[in-house]
């Protein structure tokens, strides 16, 4: 499941900003991501591509907006994790919550695995 890979690897990178699949019902303090996949398939065989949507949160704009640029480094690498064989950064955004004043950004990826 690439949401757990993805996932796990977040969560395993030293002084990285914590992951969750949705937002903490414990609000955590920001900054953290949110994992969502919102597309995928299967190319042939095994191998799938997802569309997977990360949300940067931050307790300001700009660190949200620092947070998703970490962001962007760390998975620039995730193609070196042995299930993944190409990442691809569609685009990437601020996604400022104005209900809730919730600073974020949010970057969508295809990401071809296993």
């Amino acid at each position: 499941m690439i949401e757990r890979i993805i996932y796990e690897y977040l969560n395993g990178i030293a002084g990285a900003p914590k992951a969750y699949m949705e937002i903490p019902k414990d609000r955590a303090t920001p900054p953290f991501y949110v994992i969502q996949k919102t597309g995928g398939g299967e190319i042939e065989g095994h191998v799938g591509e997802a569309t997977l949507v990360i949300q940067s949160y931050g307790s300001t704009l700009y660190e949200a907006a620092y947070t998703n640029e970490l962001l962007k480094t760390f998975m620039a690498d995730a193609v070196k994790l042995p299930e993944i064989t190409a990442v691809r950064l569609n685009s990437d955004y601020n996604f400022t919550d104005l209900t809730r004043k919730h600073y974020r950004y949010q970057a969508v990826y295809q990401i071809v695995h296993y």
